[in-house]
């Protein structure tokens, strides 16, 4: 019994190392979306738009999106950043929509400094990206179909902080 001893800690040595080495390997997607995290702004005669994205922990992020009109909030989104497992998921809570309950998205590409989600269940949009230009800006676009048209809005926002 005491001879097998050593290589059952050794087995589970081993094991608790992979382990680990795959926790890390999971936050590899959340992990490549770290310049989204700050301040972001964009002002314009329409209002005031910005996002903040903060680190919760290790695999998720949170935002918050609001557009200001004068001293009216006429968009508010709450946003979480989160990957589990393999899956990287951007859920959107916008006050006033769906019952106030979140609508999720799935990540389904990235490039240097861009990331994408899809719900093509969703009425609109269907499609989420993120990208941060040449010029470090944040550009938030939305697009999908809206009866049967094809519709994009770009959103480009500076760092604020």
């Amino acid at each position: 019994m005491y001879k097998k001893m050593p290589l059952l800690l050794l087995a589970f040595a081993f094991i608790s190392c992979k382990n680990g080495d795959s926790d890390t390997n999971e936050k590899e997607k959340i992990k490549s979306a770290h310049w989204l995290l700050g301040s972001w702004e964009s002002k314009s005669a329409e209002g005031v738009l910005s996002e903040t994205w903060t680190k919760t922990n290790d695999s998720t992020f949170q935002g918050q999106s609001y557009f200001i009109k004068e001293k009216d909030t006429i968009h508010f989104e709450t946003i979480v950043l989160q990957q589990k497992s393999e899956a990287l998921t951007y859920k959107a809570t916008v006050k006033g929509q769906n019952e106030d309950r979140p609508v999720s998205f799935l990540f389904t590409e990235t490039v240097a400094n861009q990331l994408a989600f899809e719900n093509p269940k969703h009425d609109y949009p269907q499609k989420i990206t993120y990208q941060k230009d040449a010029k470090n800006n944040l550009v938030a676009t939305i697009s999908g179909l809206i009866d049967g048209k094809q519709s994009t809005e770009k959103y480009t926002m500076a760092k604020s902080k």
